[in-house]
């Protein structure tokens, strides 16, 4: 008797680690993925050739709608001048392109604010406030059903709601909850780098997603080795805090302007772009460092860099020092992490 419960056991103890195994065999599968930026216009060519050609695996779709940081009105796709690939036939069009080229998609809602940013949204009131929440779910159950029609593998809920996220969970669990009753791809919020800890509903998502532009050093052009020793402590951190809350992280955007010192406080760079000196090596230095730091990790799922302009489409007059590795030294270390690591 004591025998067969013995074989038992260890029956089941194989089995266990065999489904561990199974499980981080499949999380190794990174997602490695790119943001497309929006065209003003519908494709003149196949755009997801280039991303093929990186080694890409997943795009981000990020259909904007409009707001004010003093204002409870969100409006999309009302606008004579809102771009093709944000609206909702641009959508559509952009994932039935990706699919026809085995790609999966993140559908990233998001709210731009011009001349601020949206984690400054913030009410006073709860009067206010509902009034802010209306339109949002609004504009995120019309961007859903256009996630369930396309059949887009990934949601992301929010990005950078700062105030909203911390003040206000009980809106967003039951917001994520009846995303839920719907659909039933991977679901994830875009929190930015430094408020991940202050999101109190990880646990109603499949993925703690991380705008991951965290300063590491400020020097014009670290090396590569410097960059590593400066993540070491944030990886650290990280670990700690998806074991905490027994989901892995994804970074729904990562990145790093093509100029001096991109490695440190992008925000604070990101005004004085065009007085800045283009530095590829700096950016490809930073990528590099970024993916010896957190490739191995199991608990990290891979991620979306920020940002690629489909034919060339959308930039904003300084493609040679924005985020886009497009033509640029970094290219190369994102082909070569995504074809080593299939």
């Amino acid at each position: 008797m004591y025998l067969k419960w013995i074989v038992s056991l260890l029956l089941c103890i194989g089995l266990w680690k065999c489904n561990l195994f199974s499980f981080c065999r499949s999380a190794q599968k990174k997602i490695k993925g790119l943001t497309f930026v929006a065209p003003p216009q519908a494709f003149s060519k196949n755009v997801m050739a280039e991303v093929e050609d990186l080694g890409c695996n997943w795009i981000a779709i990020i259909p904007y709608a409009f707001g004010s940081k003093n204002s409870t009105k969100i409006s999309y796709s009302v606008h004579d001048w809102q771009w093709w690939g944000e609206r909702p036939e641009g959508v559509k069009a952009t994932t039935s392109e990706a699919h026809k080229s085995k790609l999966k998609v993140m559908l990233k809602p998001q709210i731009y604010i011009h001349q601020s940013w949206v984690g400054e949204i913030q009410f006073s009131t709860d009067e206010e406030w509902a009034k802010w929440e209306q339109d949002y779910r609004r504009y995120i159950m019309l961007m859903l059903d256009i996630a369930i029609e396309s059949n887009v593998e990934m949601f992301c809920v929010g990005t950078e709601l700062n105030w909203s996220a911390k003040q206000r969970p009980k809106f967003w669990i039951e917001l994520i909850r009846e995303i839920r009753n719907k659909y039933k791809g991977k679901l994830t919020y875009c929190t930015n780098w430094d408020h991940y800890r202050e999101i109190s509903f990880w646990k109603e998502l499949d993925y703690i997603g991380i705008s991951a532009y965290f300063p590491l050093l400020d020097e014009k052009q670290p090396s590569v080795n410097q960059l590593k020793e400066a993540w070491k402590p944030i990886v650290q951190e990280l670990e700690n805090y998806s074991k905490s809350q027994a989901r892995p992280i994804l970074f729904t955007e990562y990145g790093y302007l093509s100029v001096d010192g991109c490695s440190g406080k992008s925000w604070e760079l990101e005004p004085n772009i065009l007085k800045l000196a283009v530095n590829e090596q700096a950016q490809a230095n930073a990528y590099e460092a970024l993916y010896a730091s957190f490739w191995e990790k199991e608990w990290w799922v891979g991620g979306f860099f920020w940002k690629w302009f489909p034919d060339g489409q959308g930039h904003e007059g300084y493609p040679e020092k924005d985020y886009t590795p497009q033509n640029k030294k970094a290219t190369q270390i994102i082909k070569q992490w995504n074809f080593q690591n299939p």
